[in-house]
């Protein structure tokens, strides 16, 4: 009996537990089919990636960027094959064992690195170091076997032929920024690429960059590439031929480098007055595109920007400065028009201007004594312009200044163009709050006071005095060409407006500018040449105000950075204008001193490379 009921309960309990682990095998069952329905049916994409990334890869092959090239196809900007050491995250074994022992021959910033490879994913190449040594790129190659997952890729290298010649224009790359990524989501870009961040490789960054290739490429267990599958080949970007003379830019960059003694801060512009295209133009000081093109350092980058001279400002669009006695062009063809004076009216000078209780001294202590319009602009007499601005008023001035393009922007086609100021008593009302007073028009009718231009708009104003009054759009580009050479697009003359003063007008200021060079009392002779008549008018520009005479007297040293700016613009030759230019020289004191010289040996320069045509003579 005992033993019929231990036989019934252990059947009992054998059948509850073959119940229990049925339950638990269906269980078990029902988990691994979930289980294999969410790898398979769900998370099939994402393995499938996984695995054949583990086998086949996509890989993408850069494009090569467009040229660029001066007016006579010598090339200023070219891709040069560069050797980028990356590594992929997954295939790399032993990370910080790996990184050890590339550090061991190549220096790079391994909390950068660090920071990249945990916001990458994994399978996603990230560069350790961009454009290595030949010896480095030995050093990995024969080490190949023990740095699994780390690579050399030859990749094209933004390369810039001469350094910083005209580098403010040409520009230079840089990173795309997560900011630029995340507004164009449909873009090529990817983290890593670079692009024209300043300069004409900013503003044609879309026709330079090209198309990108891909191939698909067969990897072992450490990434090493066994073989491509298919590949898609890239396609290089247009190329730019600008206006630019590299010969002349040259000269002009030699001209304007200084010496170890003495710095040369400041721009110039050289533009046919014919057309408007621009010959040369530099801004000084400058940088070299290179530092930028495989991504610059951190050194590098805090050197430029903490440099007290701003040698990333391009100071021949951004730099705005009182155009001094260049202005008094303005101020004489302001008086002319409007009738105040006549070529022949003469203003006498005792060396200063009186306003009711206020004197305006004249750069000549002792006074020209009387002067014509020929005469005041020749020895650049500030009592003269004084007379005719008080007798204009600041908004007839004003009218003129802006009839030649001062005070507006020119359109050049660089960033970030800066207009200048040209003052009215509308504009102190609105801005200053207060009213126009008469003192502050004999200052601006010499270009002083509120009154500031770039060197790009001066040019233009020196071009339009030499063409008969024609307001001409500058321009760089000449042409775009694709990668084959086929004439993409073409850039032509383009005409903005008129000045709207009298030609006979206009010819009085210019053979007066053609005295201030050639005659003997002309404060521009430095930039007198043999064979070819320039005209010009030299300007001196206040930083600060001028000091009185009594503390003049003492003779005390002015600080370099208080010093006055130098102007010349100027144009030849006089019988048939073909080139204008416009110099600043930063602190560079009286510009016939200074920034005429430059001229002279930049108008010498391009009549040897452009004979000028003889002029011939009607009877």
């Amino acid at each position: 009996m005992i033993l019929f009921r231990s036989g019934t309960e252990t059947s009992d309990e054998i059948k509850k537990k073959i119940r229990i682990f049925a339950i638990l095998a269906v269980v078990a069952f029902l988990c691994l089919w979930m289980r294999i329905w969410y790898l398979q049916i769900l998370k099939w994409q994402y393995l499938t990636g996984l695995s054949e990334n583990n086998r086949v890869r996509m890989v993408t092959l850069p494009a090569s960027r467009g040229m660029i090239k001066d007016r006579n196809g010598e090339t200023l900007v070219s891709i040069r094959p560069s050797f980028n050491l990356y590594l992929i995250p997954e295939d790399t074994q032993n990370l910080d064992s790996s990184l050890d022992k590339v550090s061991q021959r190549i220096s790079f910033d391994r909390n950068k690195l660090k920071k990249e490879i945990a916001q990458s994913k994994s399978f996603k190449q990230v560069l350790i170091k961009g454009d290595i040594s030949r010896e480095e790129v030995a050093f990995v190659e024969e080490n190949n076997m023990s740095l699994p997952g780390i690579f050399i890729r030859a990749e094209p290298l933004r390369n810039y032929v001469f350094d910083d010649l005209a580098s403010h224009t040409l520009g230079y790359l840089g990173e795309v920024s997560k900011e630029s990524l995340r507004n164009q989501k449909d873009s090529d870009f990817r983290q890593g690429d670079f692009v024209g961040k300043s300069g004409l490789e900013n503003i044609y960054e879309s026709l330079l960059h090209g198309e990108k290739g891909y191939k698909e490429v067969e990897v072992d267990v450490s990434g090493r590439e066994l073989q491509t599958l298919r590949k898609l080949p890239p396609e290089s970007g247009n190329n730019l031929v600008l206006t630019l003379d590299v010969r002349v830019q040259e000269e002009l960059e030699k001209i304007m480098a200084g010496t170890a003694e003495q710095r040369v801060n400041g721009s110039v512009v050289v533009m046919k007055v014919q057309t408007g295209e621009i010959i040369a133009i530099t801004s000084k000081p400058s940088f070299n595109p290179n530092l930028f093109a495989g991504g610059i350092s951190s050194e590098n980058w805090r050197t430029l920007v903490s440099d007290e001279w701003h040698p990333l400002q391009n100071r021949s669009i951004h730099g705005q400065y009182p155009p001094g006695s260049t202005y008094k062009m303005v101020t004489a063809l302001a008086g002319l028009e409007e009738g105040v004076i006549k070529p022949d009216t003469t203003i006498y000078c005792p060396g200063h201007f009186k306003l009711g209780r206020g004197r305006y001294r004249c750069w000549k202590k002792s006074g020209h004594g009387s002067m014509n319009l020929h005469d005041a602009l020749v020895q650049s007499c500030d009592v003269y312009f004084y007379t005719i601005g008080h007798r204009l008023g600041i908004d007839t001035i004003a009218k003129y200044a802006k009839r030649f393009g001062l005070g507006s922007s020119t359109r050049l086609g660089l960033s970030r163009e800066k207009r200048g100021l040209i003052p009215t008593t509308q504009w102190k009302l609105l801005n200053k709050k207060e009213p126009w007073q008469l003192g502050e028009t004999i200052s601006a009718s010499i270009g002083q006071g509120y009154n500031l231009v770039t060197p790009i708009q001066q040019v233009i104003m020196m071009a339009a005095m030499a063409n008969g009054g024609t307001l001409l759009k500058p321009y760089l580009v000449k042409r775009i060409e694709g990668p084959d050479g086929q004439v993409q697009k073409e850039f032509f003359p383009e005409i903005t407006g008129q000045v709207g003063v009298k030609p006979e007008y206009l010819e009085q200021v210019r053979m007066a500018m053609r005295g201030v060079v050639n005659e003997p009392r002309g404060t521009g002779k430095k930039s007198r040449m043999k064979n070819i008549i320039v005209s010009g008018k030299t300007g001196t520009a206040q930083v600060v105000r001028m000091k009185s005479n009594e503390e003049l007297e003492k003779g005390e040293a002015i600080p370099f950075k208080y010093q006055d700016h130098a102007w010349f613009v100027a144009f030849a030759p006089y019988e048939k204008p073909e080139i204008a230019v416009a110099i600043i020289v930063e602190h560079g004191g009286h510009g016939g001193a200074t920034a005429g010289p430059i001229a002279g040996k930049l108008f010498k320069k391009y009549f040897k490379l452009y004979p000028p045509a003889p002029v011939v003579e009607t009877f």
